[in-house]
């Protein structure tokens, strides 16, 4: 409450200067808003000097008192609390703000000289062109402006290359990540500067040194984890699948572990730069993934390169976790991971079919199957007028509630058909052709639900239904073979002519069908059907197979079981066949 007096100011604004460092410290989190107090002090530098700023906003008030006042005693605590404002401002983001602050202290010491070259970042030449004011021994300081520049600099650089990175400019975000590696920081935040440069060089197309910045974010803190998560991405992307599993494992067990307390071997500073850098885009960088899906990734991985044993093991500690009621920390987002968990449960059933554990592949289908089946309507029927609307009107809104909700039926329904379609392969495996026969005709019961074979499909549920018609082409093809074992060939070629309805082209649907003629005595529409089949060109198929969407991975496992076992001795068979009729005709 006393009047501001010019020969107190210099130990006042001092005094301010510390108490808001140790306020910074004593809570040790992220700043937020704005600096209580530096405001008032500036307003009691303009009172002594016999000025007025009530009313002015704090970049207004900074600039009228770097312009005003010239006493010299209070130059260098204005330019202490300067860099404290700046700190502030750095924390939310108000880069703009930071480099004209700098700039007004800049001028204030030397109006003439130049602070940015060309080819140099504004805001860092800014900070760095800054002097730091000397400090005397009568007024000691908690922390050195000197240390708090030095931690602006590299706050600035971190920050700017973080929304660089965010940006798409690759180069620029590289550049000022490297700048802010090398400047004045904790162990823990260097550890995240390489993690991003990591990140940054792998979008370039660098993935070895993407590899070398993550290994280093490791050896300088080996509880950065997300740099540990990030090498296995980076090794997935090169194909390297041990090394992604090893990175896999590594990062599992240490995410069960309780982290040591962190012992810094820097001097502590109140003023850090992890308290001024808490963009969301680093947020997303450096985001710990929970064991669950480490778990998972390990399963799905291990299933994709054919590790079927260890796949299983995975896949079943994950569903146990589920069952201990984990459920509820498994995260869903879009940034997860993990499938809908009736899809984890259908790889399961894929791996453990792999295994040959076909009745603990039926089991799990049956999970599926009783979970989604009061959820799926007497009737679906998808229509064009359901697309998703752009505008946000009432009725906008109620008509993309509907497209939600026909999704997720449609979603409830190819999981439970996939479920029959697996349970029909497991049982056909272990030698029960009648009850494989039942199981893949139950996924034709999904006909009669949905009604969407030849209406028009809205592009947001076209992968629904490719899905779900793949699933009933590859249920034909399945209980078209058990046909064949059980002798019923008629009722076989019935089931091959589907599939080849639903796909026309398709090899194994087409071989089948030969097959089944040939069975039936017609070996000569078989011989018809087969030259037909050879003479179309090798990479028509595989450029169809290119333009559809890749299946999901629990359909992996049927497609390759749905592939025809017997080409070469059919085409033999063709062939002698064949020739017999020439040499016939000949004669």
């Amino acid at each position: 409450g006393l009047p501001a007096a010019l020969p107190a100011l210099p130990l006042e604004l001092t005094v301010l200067y510390n108490s808001l460092l140790f306020t910074v410290g004593a809570s040790d989190s992220v700043i937020k808003g704005e600096a209580e107090g530096i405001c008032q002090g500036l307003l009691r530098v303009l009172e002594a000097c016999g000025a007025c700023g009530q009313d002015l906003g704090t970049e207004e008030l900074w600039q009228k008192v770097l312009q005003e006042v010239t006493v010299e005693e209070l130059q260098a605590p204005l330019h202490r609390l300067g860099a404290l404002q700046a700190a502030w401002w750095l924390a939310a983001g108000q880069l703009g703000s930071v480099a004209g602050l700098f700039h007004l202290l800049s001028t204030a010491e030397d109006p003439g000289r130049p602070h940015c070259s060309e080819g140099q970042n504004k805001l860092l030449s800014m900070i760095r062109a800054w002097q730091v004011p000397p400090e005397g021994a009568s007024l000691p300081l908690v922390q050195s402006t000197k240390d708090l520049k030095e931690i602006l600099c590299t706050t600035a650089a971190f920050q700017q290359g973080l929304q660089e990175l965010e940006a798409g400019n690759f180069p620029t975000a590289l550049s000022l990540l490297q700048e802010a590696a090398g400047g004045f920081c904790s162990k823990k935040i260097l550890a995240q500067i390489y993690t991003c440069l990591g990140c940054c060089t792998q979008e370039m197309g660098k993935p070895q040194t993407a590899l070398q910045h993550l290994k280093r974010a490791l050896q300088v803190d080996f509880q950065c984890l997300p740099a540990l998560s990030n090498a296995a991405a980076v090794y997935h992307e090169l194909g390297e699948t041990d090394a992604e599993l090893q990175a896999l494992t590594l990062l599992y067990e240490a995410l069960g572990k309780k982290p040591p307390a962190a012992a810094s071997s820097s001097p502590y500073f109140l003023m850090r730069t992890e308290l001024l850098v808490h963009t969301p885009v680093l947020t997303s960088l450096l985001r710990h993934q929970h064991p669950s899906e480490v778990k998972y990734l390990l399963a799905q991985r291990c299933l994709q390169d054919g590790r079927v044993a260890d796949a299983v093991e995975h896949y079943l500690d994950f569903l146990s976790l589920l069952q201990e009621g984990l459920q509820q920390q498994v995260p869903l987002d879009d940034s997860s991971a993990v499938p809908s968990i009736p899809e984890v449960f259908l790889e399961a059933a894929s791996a453990l079919e792999q295994a040959g554990r076909h009745q603990d592949a039926i089991t799990v289908c049956e999970e599926v199957i009783s979970r989604t089946t009061d959820l799926i309507p007497q009737v679906l029927r998808v229509e064009e007028r359901l697309e998703q609307p752009e505008c946000s009107s009432p009725g906008a809104e109620l008509a993309g509630g509907l497209l939600s909700q026909k999704k997720e039926s449609l979603c409830c329904l190819t999981w439970r058909a996939a479920g029959y379609l697996h349970q029909g392969w497991a049982w056909a495996k272990l030698g029960e052709s009648k009850e494989a026969v039942t199981q893949f005709s139950r996924e034709h019961l999904e006909d009669a639900i949905l009604r969407c074979a030849y209406l028009p499909v809205t592009e947001n549920l076209q992968p629904e239904v490719e899905v779900l018609q793949k699933i009933r082409l590859l249920s034909l093809i399945g209980r078209g073979t058990q046909f064949l074992e059980l002798g019923r060939h008629k009722e076989a070629l019935l089931d091959f002519q589907y599939s080849l309805q639903i796909s026309p082209g398709d090899p194994a649907a087409a071989s089948y069908l030969v097959q089944a003629l040939w069975k039936l005595n017609r070996k000569q529409e078989a011989a018809a059907r087969w030259q037909k089949c050879s003479q179309s060109s090798p990479g028509e198929d595989g450029q169809q197979q290119g333009q559809e969407r890749p299946l999901p991975l629990y359909l992996v496992s049927c497609l390759e079981q749905a592939m025809f076992p017997h080409s070469e001795s059919l085409a033999r068979s063709i062939q002698d066949y064949l020739g017999a009729a020439a040499h016939d005709t000949s004669s």
